[in-house]
């Protein structure tokens, strides 16, 4: 009777209770809810001595937790035991069992099956690693005194602000952000708006900025040479005391717009037993070959992976989509699964590949993932809503005016799941006699008799009579000027911050404290696709013209 008790055991011990049984009985439920305080009590006797023997599974699981399931894997060895004949041949419903010790060394030795075993994935055992980005060329000249992360996007925000919120929305408290080029700006958000006081307010949590630094010895004399690299040079803060816990390591890129749960994706990776999982989303020809494509099984796994594949290369990557529940007709729009860039290693996975099987690779998508897949668990998941690589001008620019539209494919209006910025204790913006049309204007703005369409307006822009903004984004300022700062630079014949009367711009990215005088025309009229006049305060990038920060657009000027 003992080794048949034993085979029940694993299926009996999934919930928790103190409970010592003295007789030989049974009683039944119908269900078992994991976050209940229901527990069914199984009491069996086989000896003379009792003990107490509890565990609880799923007792963090969100879900009610059906045990139908399980009926017919106990019922015959209920049977055998003579059990549901005490219970007029009803198969009980098990939630605990106290068991005598003539079994309990035996019973120690057994797990929950893996088919109903479920491990909920914990926050604290997560950390993530937002990478900062490189000198951000293809993002030039918005990149051209800031890191990538802290190009200001929707108004009011940095696009570091996106993976930040979507960690602490996740309850991800843990945040490593590498820095390398231009991070003082990127540096001086971070410190205003995710500053936590030491952990008081943010638990066991942290937010650090580790920049790129040299170290003693010849590697060490190295800047970050890649994605892969970057972590590599500071996997000894992984092994920090404050990081003991730590089994997972989120690696986030720091241009994306999107909005995720986190722990879902970490979920997937617990669930399937990955040593790394990438999440993927389905792309069109169009942009294919600008990213990772991945190919995968009928059962999630990485086969392949290819880092912006080319021509025949890039065909060869093709898969039917249809297997992840789209339609046929969205399957050929979409045939490619395009890696975001966002993974989820095992950390003692990552420390493996970094340091000892690939310790001269320098970045994850090109090298290691690629490599990973020939020997390792590597799972896609899929995430099917919306995202936005911000890598270029015209993705950053038309990314912006996306959000303008009724309704947004994308919204920073989320009670639930906010994405969170530096607060500015501005006003409200001032409008007199203005016509505005599908537009963002935010805090802290003036406008007078204006007229703004499909565009967004800045934090403590300024628009005078007689303007015309029409498709373009305009970063704002980063300070006010008083009226009489203002009137002082007009007498002196200067250009005041802002934009001066009957000026008519279209197609436009405005960067921070630009200064355009009266009557001046930007419209790319002549369709010029690349230009370069840094002494004029502008570029022209996929013909999107690019006024540079704290530029000054002479009265009268054309562009």
């Amino acid at each position: 009777m003992a080794s048949n008790l034993s085979s029940v055991l694993p299926i009996l011990e999934f919930a928790s209770s103190n409970l010592i049984s003295s007789s030989a009985s049974v009683s039944c439920t119908t269900q078992l809810s994991c976050s209940s305080a229901l527990f069914y009590k199984a009491r069996l006797e086989v000896g003379t001595t009792l003990v107490k023997r509890s565990c609880f599974y799923g007792q963090t699981s969100r879900e009610s937790l059906k045990v139908e399931n399980m009926r017919e894997e106990i019922h015959p060895l209920l049977k055998t035991e003579g059990i549901q004949k005490e219970n007029n041949g009803r198969i009980p419903t098990l939630t605990s069992a106290s068991i005598l010790t003539d079994t309990a060394k035996e019973a120690v030795q057994h797990q929950v099956p893996a088919s109903i075993k479920r491990s909920r994935a914990d926050p604290k055992t997560v950390v993530s690693v937002i990478l900062g980005g490189g000198a951000g060329t293809r993002l030039f000249p918005l990149t051209r005194r800031r890191a990538k992360p802290a190009v200001p996007i929707g108004g009011s925000y940095r696009l570091i602000d996106v993976p930040m919120s979507n960690c602490i929305n996740s309850g991800i408290n843990k945040i490593y952000i590498l820095t390398q080029f231009n991070s003082a700006s990127l540096n001086r958000h971070l410190a205003r708006t995710y500053n936590f006081g030491n952990g008081v307010n943010f638990g066991d949590g942290f937010v650090e900025v580790l920049a790129a630094t040299q170290t003693a010895g010849e590697a060490g004399m190295n800047w970050f040479q890649g994605t892969a690299d970057a972590v590599r040079q500071f996997t000894w803060m992984f092994e920090d005391y404050k990081s003991k816990n730590l089994e997972h390591v989120l690696i986030l890129s720091g241009d994306h717009l999107y909005r995720m749960d986190y722990m879902d994706f970490v979920q997937k990776h617990i669930d399937t037993g990955a040593d790394i999982t990438i999440s993927c989303v389905p792309i069109d020809d169009s942009r294919a070959s600008d990213y990772g494509l991945v190919k995968i099984d009928d059962r999630g796994r990485v086969l392949f992976f290819s880092e912006k594949p080319k021509g025949a290369d890039l065909k060869a990557m093709q898969v039917d989509t249809s297997m992840f529940g789209f339609s046929r007709e969205a399957a050929r729009r979409k045939p490619y699964i395009a890696s975001m860039g966002i993974y989820v290693f095992r950390i003692d996975i990552l420390l493996k590949l970094l340091r000892w099987r690939y310790p001269t690779a320098n970045d994850f998508g090109s090298e290691i993932i690629p490599a990973s897949t020939r020997e390792c668990n590597v799972q896609a998941y899929l995430f099917d809503d919306y995202w936005e690589d911000i890598g270029t001008i015209k993705s950053f620019f038309d990314a912006n005016l996306a959000l303008t539209a009724q309704p947004p494919k994308f919204q920073f209006y989320d009670a639930s799941k906010p994405i969170f910025t530096s607060p500015y204790f501005l006003p409200p913006t001032k409008v007199d006699r203005c016509q505005i049309t599908d537009s963002i204007v935010s805090h802290g703005c003036f406008l007078k008799e204006c007229n703004v369409e499909h565009s967004i307006v800045g934090i403590r822009s300024r628009l005078e009579s007689g303007v015309e903004l029409k498709d373009t984004m305009m970063m704002g300022a980063d300070c006010y000027e008083t009226e009489s700062e203002r009137a002082a630079l007009l007498a002196e014949g200067k250009v005041p911050i802002g934009v001066g009367e009957n000026t008519k711009i279209r197609n436009c990215i405005i960067d921070k404290n630009v200064r355009i005088g009266k009557n001046v025309v930007v419209a790319n009229v002549d369709n010029v696709q690349e230009a370069d006049r840094p002494s004029q305060g502008f570029y022209i990038r996929t013909g999107i013209t690019v006024l540079l920060k704290n530029a000054i657009i002479k009265d009268g000027t054309i562009v």
